[in-house]
């Protein structure tokens, strides 16, 4: 357990912190909105720093171990939708684009580890990258919309926002079916989905 491998960990510990503290409101009554949406503002960029720093350090101080190879995607897929669950269930996620995202990890993290079974990894994607910046950015604006609903008596400009939220998560699912698809491609021009299948 090197210190990247902890970051990951503690991605893991803030998922169902985060869903306590985006439901606080709703649990505990309006005087907790205000709390809850300042909690779980700082909880997501707590989220967000901890996966861009565990990669880092890992590759700088050649701390890269099989459990953090693993452990890694696990954390990012547990803890990106565990807020996207929030945010549909919430009704500022359209439910598709949830169900579409959700299909998406679930069915990467399954081949993950049928390459890993046969010792070769899934190198990230132009599609991929693009599908992490988009889900960090959604969730984000996602959180602060219902934060701001919170904190302004006055929302008519949210109206507006409610269309750019909503284009931003239609683009988070089509880059993650893409990013997908283009994994799956490259398996198959690689040969080793028949290989596994034999």
């Amino acid at each position: 357990m090197n210190i990247p491998n902890k970051l990951t960990v503690s991605r893991l510990i803030m998922a169902p912190l985060f869903f306590i503290a985006f439901h606080l409101g709703s649990w505990f009554g309006s005087d907790f909105q205000s709390l809850s949406s300042i909690l779980t503002l700082i909880l997501w960029a707590l989220t967000e720093l901890t996966d861009l720093l565990d990669g880092q350090i890992a590759r700088r101080r050649n701390l890269v171990t099989d459990l953090g190879k693993v452990m890694d995607p696990f954390a990012d897929t547990f803890s990106r939708l565990t807020y996207f669950v929030c945010l549909s269930g919430a009704g500022v996620m359209p439910l598709w684009t949830f169900i579409l995202i959700m299909w998406r990890e679930f069915s990467i993290l399954f081949v993950r580890m049928l390459m890993m079974g046969k010792g070769k990894p899934v190198a990230a994607n132009l599609w991929g990258k693009s599908k992490a910046v988009l889900y960090a950015i959604s969730g984000a604006l996602g959180i602060l919309y219902i934060a701001l609903g919170n904190w302004f008596s006055d929302a008519s400009f949210m109206e507006g926002a409610s269309i750019g939220l909503y284009v931003i998560f239609v683009l988070a699912a089509l880059s993650s079916v893409m990013s997908f698809l283009t994994y799956v491609k490259a398996i198959i021009r690689d040969g080793s989905l028949s290989t596994m299948t034999r």
